[in-house]
């Protein structure tokens, strides 16, 4: 059983082994997509092998679309030279149900891949091609917020940036720079609508996109390489939108386990395939049930029917609002909460971390009793519900091999967004007092004894990547395990950190919550076993 047009041939055999397969006639929909393609994604990785892959196929499935997608990679060129080509860009979709079943679809709505390389006139010339045709009304994006970066911490641009401000449209190479000069192929070419979506997981996202293009176009008007007009062209929201959006779908790399099961029923050449820059991929993905992708409905184009997929269409704010609900405090806290403790308790599942009552205690609390109270309601989605499903599906799916190292990456990054927003919450209403957050505290006091990178039995572990470590780390670089310093030490020698309010959100100290970190912190280096017996103390 092989995983492309020739494998697939013979249905029976994968419908008898419990696979769903494309419903459409395949070859009809190939043809219409090339003479007429209508999305175009940037990005080929896991999440939109499982998401936005399956949103169209089911789509297709049921009549309502007649041609697939065109997916494109400008990170990393092997995705597609050594995954999607040679598996005529099929992919199997591994759903991992928290009851521990399993539903395998094999998602054949990719119909043409291709790599975003300025050098590769083929890929590129194609890539011209698709952006002048009419019938294009998306191109959407699953790139990281790396991608829209286009200045370093100093305010300069990165190098390469910068040599494509000076290279112009024809040479460019980073991802906002090819995209610009698409756009500026589609401008030339008489100046059709569309709508330019990211649809990564970032806090104002199509914003951040359209900030970037538009410098980049600015400078290059600067120098000579486009026209006023141009500029004016990606302005004007009613000829180029910049949809704001929020997903939220879990896909973890590869894992082992699934490549095990697929290979024992049969399935050849699925292994998964580490590239020369370091992605996991594979001609499966794995993934959790549960997906929300909710976009701002602004298509000068027109657009498909992605309500019918059971993507949520609306309004701006409402976008905001539902990101709001996730970052702050229905999703995003839990994990980092479970992502600290997990590292220090000795969990390398975040699953299992849901067996421990102690732990479980800590995130209802976080959300259910210091979040909901101050939540955004975006009112597409219950806060409650959202919480509910997390807490009693997503995170404790057993089959979901997601990992508390990994979500603890970059946490200094997150902690402002993810605990100050509901702390500045507390603040600005009079009926709340912030005298009633305790489990925040212990997340804070949690991070401290995380950064000692010594678990809570005396071993030492490796950090999880983070930009700030050699900033952070320094501050509790003389505390041991064993040895408590007294308050006013521990107070003098942390009080740099914990006023920092570009990392908390607000200044600890300054607003009075420095004692409850502090208290915390200094139980968890009684000696092995603090962690676990200050947490069971507080939480009690």
């Amino acid at each position: 059983m092989q995983v492309n047009e020739l494998g697939l041939k013979n249905r029976e055999q994968w419908e008898s082994k419990g696979y769903s397969l494309p419903k459409f006639d395949r070859a009809a929909v190939t043809e219409k997509t090339m003479e007429n393609p209508f999305w175009v994604h940037f990005g080929a990785g896991n999440i939109f092998r499982a998401f936005q892959a399956n949103v169209v196929q089911n789509l297709l499935n049921e009549g309502v679309l007649d041609r697939g997608l065109v997916v494109a990679e400008g990170f990393d060129y092997e995705i597609i030279e050594k995954m999607n080509r040679p598996h005529d860009g099929y992919n199997i979709l591994v759903t991992l149900k928290a009851n521990g079943s399993v539903e395998k679809t094999v998602v054949g709505s990719v119909v043409e891949s291709l790599t975003v390389d300025s050098g590769n006139d083929t890929d590129f010339n194609r890539l011209r091609e698709i952006f002048k045709k009419d019938s294009l009304q998306m191109a959407s994006f699953t790139i990281t917020e790396k991608g829209y970066a286009l200045k370093a911490a100093d305010g300069t641009y990165f190098p390469f940036i910068q040599a494509d401000i000076d290279n112009g449209p024809e040479k460019a190479g980073s991802a906002m720079a090819v995209v610009c000069a698409l756009l500026n192929e589609r401008y030339k070419a008489g100046k059709a609508p569309l709508a330019v979506v990211s649809m990564d997981n970032c806090s104002h996202n199509g914003e951040k996109l359209q900030n970037s293009i538009l410098t980049m176009a600015k400078e290059w008007l600067a120098k000579g390489f486009v026209e006023e007009g141009f500029i004016e062209y990606l302005s004007d929201e009613n000829q180029v939108s910049f949809p704001w959006s929020m997903i939220d779908k879990i896909t973890p790399r590869p894992a082992d386990s699934v490549c095990a099961e697929l290979q024992k029923a049969g399935v050849e050449d699925i292994a998964p395939v580490i590239t020369s820059k370091r992605t996991y991929i594979a001609p499966f993905v794995n993934a959790e049930e549960p997906q929300y992708l909710v976009i701002e409905d602004k298509f000068p184009n027109g657009r498909p029917a992605l309500e019918k997929a059971g993507v949520y269409m609306t309004d701006r704010d409402t976008v905001n609002k539902v990101e709001r609900m996730k970052v702050c405090t229905c999703l995003n806290p839990l994990h980092t909460a479970l992502a600290v403790y997990g590292c220090l308790l000795g969990y390398d599942l975040i699953a299992d971390e849901m067996k421990n009552e102690t732990l479980v205690k800590l995130v209802n609390r976080i959300g259910y009793v210091e979040g909901l109270p101050v939540v955004t309601d975006p009112g597409i989605l219950s806060p409650k519900a959202f919480i509910d499903e997390v807490l009693n599906v997503r995170i404790p799916n057993p089959f979901m091999p997601d990992t508390p190292q990994r979500i603890a990456t970059d946490t200094s990054q997150k902690l402002a967004i993810r605990f100050g927003e509901t702390i500045k919450a507390y603040q600005a209403d009079d009926s709340l007092n912030l005298d009633d957050l305790n489990a925040i505290p212990l997340v804070f006091a949690g991070w401290l004894r995380y950064l000692m990178a010594v678990d809570d039995k005396g071993n030492a572990f490796e950090l999880s990547a983070d930009p700030l470590l050699d900033t952070v780390c320094p501050y509790v670089k003389d505390f041991k395990l064993g040895e408590v310093p007294s308050k006013e030490e521990l107070a003098s020698k942390l009080h740099g950190l914990l006023s920092n309010a570009s990392i908390f959100g607000v200044d600890l100290c300054e607003i009075g919550m420095c004692d409850k970190v502090l208290t915390a912190f200094a139980e968890m280096l009684e000696g092995p076993g603090a962690v676990a017996s200050t947490l069971e103390k507080h939480l009690a």
